[in-house]
């Protein structure tokens, strides 16, 4: 789970922040400031100080918010001066934006606000559309605007450049006022709230700020977003009445409450129109009460009215944001947060604590109980754990009179209950009786505190903290402690402790204002005692709490939008209880330690009789002669398959798997398969030493899997059996798995030189390679090689033969492997106990809506008999409606509903829509008059939970990695790990090592625009190619500068633009978009970037080299003898040092595979000279 943060005011306006995976509340940065309330994402926070201005706090990230300012010069040709910047009045400006109709001089540029930074001076851009400019980066034209290009002409009368500037973001984590507008706003801001960021296809990183000013106004922040943090402008939006206070969902739920205490629902709230279009009014929980608070998330609406009275609304979501009914919860709170995954917190009205709802999942929204966050704030944990250690060290545990060390430590819960909510009472205890029992009792008799109170109303007025009253309360305590002493001397064995205020603790100033009403409120301490408890080898008696103990604190404000947790999420929230939780953990491990020695010699005498009796049975038999030499074991089930010849159909069949060993332990087996052919029993079999690979495969009506050997790997028709569960096929997929691997001898996790590889379907495989995989002439085929399944589900994996081995998700997040095996439905035997984790993925599953044009209707779902289904998949022949979609298989479970889909290669209208002459066709964004048909893509988001040898690296979503690959040899101390993140930005990972294959953290590496591939080469030379498909070289990368020096720009292919690369020891590959690879000719030291490119073969998906220049690629399409395969893995033969380029192709096991890694593969193949073969392609 990735680590997020709970957001928190005290009563005092000091803002904490708590991680998932801490135990206290830190204190955040700037604590001289003073807020009134606070609202959270997972990049930033929101909040309104105490001079009514709006702050934002920024995550710090490794990677930098950088914005990149362009301007474009223009020239006219004329025949005195030739080019200059004397342009015609018609023409556009000499300064000025792409579409040359806004005037944007270089010393027009300012920066936003005082959080940024220029990051360099202005220079000429010398790319264009992937291929190098000329020096000075002008590109011409016949006139403005036309198309440009980069070679000037006979006729070239006009040209233009780009000029490139960037700033960069500097206020990260610490609180940066917002810029106010030239017009100040008349009244100040009194509440606010973010969301958004869920709204269908919207950019990462966009933003939706509502804020409510005292006057009841709304207002929405424009232009939040990635690059541009604070936004842009305050636009005010149209009320029915007054606003006291708002909720903005990660969706499109906004909901606000009205001074009457009546409910306004923002609807028309989309991509295009992020503001909304109208308000409804929906009546209060409780209409003569009124509410006081809103909170909403992705499809819940909770309320808290003014009694306190804590609602849940019902049927809420984005179809119908307005829901259907109010259902009363238990509980008092002052305000209450919705966050990720609807869960919720809120502040307890009775004691003023942050509470969880538990039980909180997507079938009961709802959720089932509160419960307190009971953790230390930021300086308590050490304090605490300070006064229990002194305490300890110095033997509070003793009594007047020696025990025996008989008894058993047994600490009641609420010893632990009664001391954390008694941070301030006094302690009292009797001496121990005779029997040896001791009382430890907490009792809790301060005077009550003045504790403000704090409603959700508003935060106009603000309360000043007295210190004179303090002062007093602290004085009136000490009194009635000197006068309890006076009269309790002469008891023997108890000793009261003063109470103490917030104002004894050291060292922390005296807050003078806080954000509260007027009201007040008194909380009644009750008391709490603990049981009786009987101390082992220890006596007791009575202790007192160190001066300066910190009372509990008082919250006024939580924010839940960017904490990531879930019903299922392991917290440590609700386990901490200060000095007595630190004091009994000391008393429980003592006792401990003395039960593990006492049980040690027990445990010890059992196994030695065990291990006689074992020894004295087997004994008398040794002399018997073994009755049978080989051991047979048989599995036998029902299941389906898919029959080899026509007509191709599901038949039931027997499934029998005979398993078979030897006296010397050889494992072996045979797999049968029993059908009926016109009445007359047949079979077919299969060895289990000749079995290659066993694939899952996703299927939306069976349970599937398939069965290859090498001759049927050739022929691309495996066996395909079906199970009538999905627990079933994994049981037999185990079973036939640890047979397989019994066969051939493999066993335990994978070896360095491991050759990794990934399904379409997202399942990982690993082979082990033989040294005469490589050899020349005679290699081992492709086809023959076994593989083997790991737990997990990845896009792709990256490799080295260090052991270092990463892998990506299809949902960006990157994975490092942990070195054990198994995993997912691997269990027992087949899987390790130890380095196995959780792991999630998240992907679209998509479907096309498709519409015809007719002279009546325009565009409409009714086509003609021979067009695709109206609903369909990208091929339009299986129809896929919205309902009728499935996940891909069982394990995956939606997490979103359908929303269209803009990020379409070829590009959108404003709905989403596509047009084309015809079915199927080129599509393009926009309409033209011979555009006949249309189509829009729908996207629906789900999610798989399962687990594997993989621990994820947060926070950064990734698109590619690349690992340096050396030889097995070699020593590397630091690993260099480069990445593309899912943005573009090229980041280089430090500290990777063996030890540490996680790394630490990462650097990033400036560009000039958004790359989408990268690899490093044996020698650390990096390559990468950009979005536009242009490729460039870093230079001087080196172990001492492990970030390079500078970006090298290569020209692509003639008229292709590159989509992926791989670089080996020498070798340099590329795929371009076409399905092309190229070779780089004349990479050598002197030269790294080379020479030319020249073209290898065409139906390549992608592209691996190995650390000795090996060379396997994915096929994009193989005919077998049966039939066409797609996404096959193939190995170049015939490659070496003096044919780097190799001769022709072997094909391996395939379709559906999706990515391959050999660079783990260091083993030096056979030194003989290849023969002489023509190369042909995949």
């Amino acid at each position: 789970m990735p680590v997020s943060q709970l957001w928190a005011v005290d009563v005092y306006g000091q803002v904490y922040s708590l991680s998932t995976a801490g135990q206290q509340w830190e204190k955040c940065s700037n604590a001289h400031m003073e807020f009134k309330r606070v609202t959270a994402t997972q990049q930033c926070c929101w909040g309104i100080a105490f001079d009514n201005s709006i702050y934002l706090n920024v995550h710090a990230s490794e990677l930098p918010i950088r914005y990149q300012e362009e301007a474009y010069e223009n020239q006219r040709w004329n025949p005195v001066d030739g080019f200059s910047d004397h342009l015609l009045p018609s023409d556009r400006w000499q300064w000025s934006d792409v579409t040359g109709l806004q005037h944007q001089p270089l010393n027009g540029f300012q920066l936003p606000s005082h959080s940024w930074d220029w990051e360099d001076d202005w220079y000429v851009d010398e790319n264009f559309e992937g291929e190098p400019t000329e020096k000075e980066g002008w590109t011409y034209a016949m006139d403005f605007p036309a198309t440009y290009t980069k070679d000037k002409k006979w006729n070239s009368c006009v040209r233009r450049r780009r000029w490139l500037r960037h700033r960069r973001y500097k206020a990260m984590d610490t609180w940066a006022k917002i810029p106010s507008q030239q017009t100040p706003f008349p009244d100040p801001f009194s509440d606010l709230s973010c969301g958004g960021w869920e709204i269908s296809e919207e950019p990462r990183g966009q933003l939706s700020l509502w804020a409510v000013s005292l006057q009841g106004k709304v207002w929405f922040r424009d232009g939040v977003c990635h690059h541009n943090p604070e936004g842009s402008s305050w636009e005010e939006v149209p009320l029915p009445g007054e606003v006291v206070q708002i909720s903005c969902g990660p969706g499109d739920l906004v909901w606000a409450v009205l001074w009457d205490g009546q409910l306004i629902v923002r609807q028309g709230i989309s991509r295009d129109c992020p503001k909304g279009t109208s308000w409804v009014v929906v009546e209060s929980p409780s209409p003569e009460v009124g509410a006081a608070h809103v909170a909403v998330g992705t499809s819940v609406a909770w309320a808290v009215t003014k009694n306190n009275k804590v609602w849940f609304r019902r049927g809420v979501n984005s179809h119908n944001p307005c829901g259907s009914g109010w259902i009363g919860m238990v509980g008092e709170m002052i305000m209450i947060s919705v966050g990720l995954n609807d869960q919720v917190w809120a502040i307890s009205c009775e004691d003023r604590t942050v509470c969880f709802r538990q039980g909180v999942t997507s079938s009961e929204l709802s959720g089932k109980t509160w419960k307190a966050i009971s953790v230390p704030r930021d300086g308590e944990r050490s304090h605490s754990s300070a006064s229990a250690n002194s305490a300890q060290s110095a033997g509070c545990f003793f009594s007047g009179e020696v025990q025996d060390a008989s008894g058993v430590t047994d600490v009641d819960s609420d010893t632990e209950r009664g001391s954390a909510e008694g941070a301030f009472g006094h302690v009292t205890s009797t001496a121990p009786d005779p029997l040896g029992d001791a009382t430890f009792n907490l009792s809790i008799e301060a005077p009550t505190p003045r504790i403000p109170k704090v409603t959700s109303d508003s935060f106009i007025s603000e309360l000043v903290s007295d210190r004179e009253s303090g002062k007093a309360l602290r004085d009136v305590g000490s009194a009635i402690v000197q006068e309890e002493e006076e009269e309790e001397a002469a008891v023997p064995g108890e000793v009261h402790v003063p109470p103490l205020s917030s104002n004894q603790s050291s060292g922390a100033p005296d807050p003078q204002w806080s954000n509260v009403d007027l009201e007040e409120t008194q909380i009644q301490h009750g008391q709490s005692a603990a049981d009786s408890s009987s101390l082992s080898s220890v006596a007791t008696y009575t202790f007192a709490m160190e001066d300066g103990a910190d009372e509990r604190p008082l919250w006024a404000w939580v924010s839940g939008g960017g904490c990531s947790v879930d019903s299922h999420s392991p917290l440590s929230w609700f386990n901490c209880s200060g000095t007595t939780s630190s004091l009994l953990q000391s008393v429980q491990s003592m006792s401990l330690s003395m039960t593990q020695s006492q049980m040690a010699a027990w445990r010890k005498q059992i196994f030695e009789q065990l291990s006689e009796r074992s020894k004295r049975e087997l004994d008398n038999f040794r002399h018997y002669k073994q009755a049978v030499e080989q051991s047979v074991w048989v599995k036998k089930g029902a299941i389906q398959w898919w029959r080899d010849w026509k007509p191709h159909k599901w038949v039931d069949v027997h499934l029998a798997l005979e398993q078979f060993s030897g006296a010397e332990g050889y494992k072996d087996g045979i797999l049968f398969i029993y059908y009926n052919y016109y009445d007359e029993k047949k079979y077919l079999h299969a060895f289990i030493n000749e079995v290659t690979i066993l694939v899952p495969v996703l299927n939306k009506s069976k349970h599937t899997f398939a069965l290859y050997t090498p001759e049927r790997t050739k022929q691309r028709w495996p066996i395909r059996l079906a199970a009538a569960t999905e627990l079933e096929m994994h049981d037999w997929l185990a079973l036939l798995s640890v047979s397989c691997c019994d066969s051939r001898g493999v066993h335990g996790p994978p070896s360095k030189q491991a050759i990794w590889s990934t399904t379409c379907n997202g399942d990982v495989f690993v082979s082990e390679p033989s040294p005469a995989l490589e050899a020349n002439p005679y290699p081992t085929p492709s086809d023959q090689m076994f593989w083997r399944q790991v737990g997990g589900h990845l896009r792709l994996v990256e490799c080295n033969s260090l052991g270092v081995v990463w892998g990506l998700g299809y949902d960006h997040s990157a994975w490092v492997y942990t070195g054990g095996y198994g995993g997912g439905f691997f269990q027992g035997l087949a899987s390790s106990t130890d380095n196995i984790y959780t792991q999630t993925d998240v992907k679209s599953v998509y479907i096309y809506e498709n519409q015809r044009w007719n002279p009546v209707s325009g565009y409409t779902n009714r086509g003609l008999p021979t067009d695709r289904y109206m609903w369909s998949d990208v091929s339009g022949l299986h129809e896929c409606t919205k309902t009728g979609t499935k996940p891909p298989s069982p394990q995956w479970t939606w997490v979103s509903d359908w929303s269209v889909d803009y990020s379409v290669s070829g590009g959108t209208d404003r709905e989403g829509w596509q047009y084309a002459a015809d079915f199927p066709a080129s599509y393009s964004g926009y309409k033209t008059i011979k555009d006949f048909v249309r189509r829009r893509r729908w996207a629906r988001k789900c999610k798989l939970t399962t687990t594997g040898p993989w621990q994820e690296i947060p926070p950064i979503p990734l698109s590619d990695v690349t690992i340096l690959p050396c030889v097995a040899q070699s020593s590397v101390d630091l690993v260099p790990v480069w990445a593309i993140g899912n943005k573009g930005d090229v980041l280089c990972r430090l500290g990777v090592t063996t030890l540490t294959p996680a790394g630490s953290s990462w650097l990033h590496v400036e560009t000039d625009q958004p790359f989408k591939s990268i690899s490093i080469g044996a020698a650390s030379q990096v390559w990468a190619i950009a979005r536009d498909g242009s490729a460039f070289h870093r230079g001087l990368v080196s172990p001492q500068k492990p970030a390079g020096d500078c970006w090298y720009h290569i020209p692509s292919p003639a008229e292709q633009k590159l989509k992926q690369i791989s670089v080996g020891c020498t070798s340099v590959y590329a795929v371009d978009e076409n399905g092309n690879l190229w070779y780089r000719q004349g990479v050598t030291p002197n030269c790294p970037q080379g020479s030319t490119w020249e073209h290898i073969s065409n139906n390549v998906r992608k592209v691996s080299v190995g650390p000795l220049n090996q060379v396997w690629i994915i096929a994009d399409k193989v005919q077998g003898s049966h039939s066409l395969s797609r996404g096959t893995v193939c190995h170049r033969l015939g490659v070496s040092p003096m044919e780097p380029k190799g001769q022709s192709w072997d094909y391996g096991i395939g379709g559906g595979w999706d990515h391959i890694t050999v660079r783990a593969n260091s083993m030096e193949p056979s030194h003989v000279h290849p023969q002489s073969a023509s190369p042909t392609p995949p």
